[in-house]
């Protein structure tokens, strides 16, 4: 779905662990490392994109998350002139995203990579909360600050809500 000022409408997701890292995917055959993210299909809402894209990206389903928050707006990127492809219709100049959110509820080991047969990505890890910002292809950057800023107060705190609520389990 391309808008008529030519962005695709797409989703972006952060998925954190209970430490406040983030996880963060290598493309499949490249260098480049991101979030999962994906187009929206006609018909979809963002939450169901969001469930889709996690799926097919990461091997995870909807049981293996929490959606802890979504971003207030839609936020846009411009594609560099070299990779605006002039030949389809309509031209895509850039991609407005729609961002979620997740904590994960399943073992690591639940990421399944080769969920289909055409891969998104071929290697995971997880990082520290604010690293995609500096590590991200350049013109992603500026829509990773403002999006992990807006989710700061919401993931900052899993560690040290699961620490304390641990803590006060071992109590009683």
């Amino acid at each position: 779905m391309i808008d008529a000022e030519g962005f695709r409408a797409n989703v972006g997701i952060v998925i954190c662990n209970n430490q406040g890292q983030v996880f963060w995917a290598r493309r499949y055959g490249q260098h480049s490392w991101q979030f999962p993210q994906g187009g929206v299909d006609d018909g979809e809402t963002a939450e169901q994109t969001m469930y889709r894209e996690l799926h097919e990206e990461v091997g995870l389903r909807p049981e293996d998350v929490e959606i802890v928050a979504s971003s207030k707006h839609w936020l846009r990127y411009k594609l560099p002139k070299r990779l605006i492809r002039r030949d389809s219709s309509p031209v895509c100049i850039g991609q407005k995203q729609k961002w979620f959110l997740l904590k994960l509820r399943c073992k690591d080991e639940d990421v399944n990579l080769l969920k289909t047969h055409h891969p998104e990505f071929d290697d995971w890890r997880w990082v520290s909360y604010w690293y995609p910002v500096r590590q991200v292809v350049s013109f992603k950057r500026d829509v990773y600050r403002r999006v992990m800023k807006e989710f700061a107060p919401f993931a900052m705190p899993f560690n040290k809500r699961e620490q304390h609520k641990d803590h006060w389990r071992s109590k009683r």
